[in-house]
């Protein structure tokens, strides 16, 4: 089997150099991993057929990467196999990429490998000397057309104007670029290549709303078959087909999307209750028998066979463990804020040349719950920057109500605490009403679990700060909240309790997300912001679909 490295760094590509030939293209069998003592899987077993379409769910540090990286080669398990198909080519994006090299974001995405690569020298070089009738020259050319060369820049342009990149950008070298948009740039080589097992790990995590929406709805056509991980639901249940769930060392395997998946794993867990109470009942019964005739000499060989049938079923009596469900919790609500909360007049804002606003005017009233959509890099969050008075505009004016008490969350913004305190201590310092069982509860539906409240604060890393931070805004709101894509860092049931703690929340809501779900149950007003213009849809996300024309066109919303 060739893996061929496509290029450096520790994100890579493996190509596994064959054509299909079995109904399977995955099987995993009786895999194990234990990592620092503790099992992730044990005999776990996967399937993947040609063309299927599928999740790999589970809690955060449960093993769905180390999964991924057993799959690829990258990590040996204790013991079993996972065997991709002789004839099958596999293509893997990671959550991170390697530092790019000299290449620009299209020579990156068109994903040439080696030998296609050799080809077009060998091709120049002949164009140059005039020895195209040379056997070398038709050898260099069977390849090129082999891989379909004439078609790969084409392709390639038209996934990277899908992923945002404007016809500029594409030129340009990606080392000019941030992280998140060289994720794109390798995402869109994978979808160049087409590999026929295609494994994305949180693949919309640098993806915009408009360019998620794209992904998605390409993914729902993608020839091969897909192993995804992601933390948005709605983007799973539009898009796969079967679900494997990592439950107490186990794979368990769930037809449907992500929705059925739920719904089917609350009945395995009522059926496992039920299997669990049957056993129990049935220890009680032959216990009563034991304690009736213990003393009875006639029936002392009885009473030692029922004993040992005790044993045999506590042994196999094993609890079921409850999904992890979210935390029912009345947050504080904030006092009563001004009818208009916020102002922008006349507002300019540009960054050297770059104008981003020229004479924009919002009026934030409240009770709004807005989302702001649009390309990244179009100002949504300088547009949050603004009405937080974060930045200093260079026209116009900002006026804020002399009752908003605002607040304002983003993922790289760090708010003032006590670095000597516990995760605990520090919550609950910020509402004095809060008894510790309920900010253990709170703490408990956003990650910190058990002993991890007792962190100091000087330890956490930036997500976990991020995630505090979130907290801390929950149990003491204010009565404007800007929040910029607050559901990074969260799982998919900690993203449940923040909805649901958002649904409570009386205060006015602004906040930037490309979490379908989490915008589709909170937005009621939609601003579009792109090339300067803001454009308000009065209504949700649904309906900023429909009237945006991006149902019959992504052009409608990216032109």
């Amino acid at each position: 089997m060739l893996i061929l490295r496509l290029f450096s760094g520790e994100f890579f590509i493996a190509i596994y150099c064959i054509s299909r030939h079995t109904a399977l293209v995955l099987t995993i069998r009786n895999l194990t991993k234990t990592v620092g003592g503790r099992t992730l899987f044990e005999e776990a077993k996967m399937t993947i057929n040609w063309g299927e379409r599928v999740a790999l769910v589970g809690p955060n540090g449960a093993g769905k990467s180390t999964l991924f990286r057993a799959i690829l080669g990258q990590d040996e398990p204790d013991s079993g196999t996972a065997e991709v198909d002789e004839y099958a080519i596999v293509g893997y994006l990671a959550q991170e990429a390697g530092d790019p090299g000299a290449e620009t974001i299209l020579e990156i995405s068109i994903g040439i490998t080696p030998e296609v690569e050799e080809a077009i020298k060998v091709m120049r070089t002949a164009e140059n000397e005039g020895t195209t009738d040379s056997q070398e020259f038709a050898d260099a050319q069977d390849t090129f057309d082999a891989a379909n060369g004439y078609a790969l820049e084409p392709k390639a342009k038209k996934i990277l104007s899908g992923l945002g990149f404007t016809q500029e950008q594409m030129g340009q070298p990606a080392n000019t670029f941030s992280g998140g948009w060289i994720m794109r740039a390798h995402l869109a080589r994978l979808l160049v290549q087409e590999p026929d097992l295609l494994m994305l790990d949180e693949p919309t995590n640098h993806l915009d709303l408009i360019s998620l929406i794209w992904l998605q709805r390409y993914l729902m056509n993608y020839p091969g078959a897909l192993l995804l991980i992601s933390h948005d639901r709605d983007f799973m249940d539009e898009i796969i087909e079967t679900v494997y769930e990592i439950d107490e060392t186990k794979l368990i395997s769930y037809t449907g999307n992500y929705t059925a998946y739920c719904e089917q794993r609350e009945k395995r867990y009522d059926q496992k209750v039920q299997a669990y109470r049957a056993q129990q009942k049935e220890i009680d019964r032959v216990q009563e028998f034991v304690d009736r005739f213990r003393g009875v000499g006639s029936k002392a060989s009885q009473v030692n066979e029922r004993m040992k049938t005790i044993q045999k079923l506590k042994d196999k009596l094993v609890k079921p463990i409850a999904p992890r469900k979210v935390f029912k919790f009345n947050f504080p609500q904030p006092p009563r804020s001004n009818q208009i909360v916020a102002e922008l007049t006349k507002v300019k804002q540009a960054y050297g040349e770059k104008v981003i606003y020229d004479g924009l005017d919002l009026i934030v009233e409240r009770g709004d719950r807005m989302v702001l959509v649009g390309p990244n890099g179009a100002g949504k969050s300088t547009l949050m920057k603004i009405i937080a008075g974060q930045i200093e505009i260079q026209g116009g004016d900002v006026n804020v109500g002399y009752a908003t008490k605002m607040g304002y969350f983003s993922q790289h913004r760090a708010l003032t605490m006590n670095e000597s305190n516990t995760v605990l201590d520090e919550v609950m310092s910020a509402n004095g009403e809060l008894r510790e069982d309920e900010a253990r509860s709170i703490l408990g539906s956003f990650l910190f679990r058990k002993n991890d409240v007792q962190k100091r604060i000087r330890v956490l890393s930036g997500g976990e700060k991020s995630r505090l931070n979130l907290v801390k805004f929950l149990v003491d709101p204010p009565n404007l909240l800007l929040m910029d894509e607050p559901t990074t860092h969260l799982d998919i049931v900690s993203i449940e309790a923040l909805v649901s703690a958002l649904k409570q929340y009386k205060g006015t809501l602004v906040f930037i997300s490309h979490d379908v779900h989490f915008i589709r149950n909170l937005a009621e007003t939609t601003l579009h912001i792109n090339n300067g213009a803001v454009t308000r849809y009065t209504g949700g996300y649904d309906y900023f679909i429909e009237k945006s024309g991006l149902d019959d066109d992504r052009s409608a919303v990216t032109s």
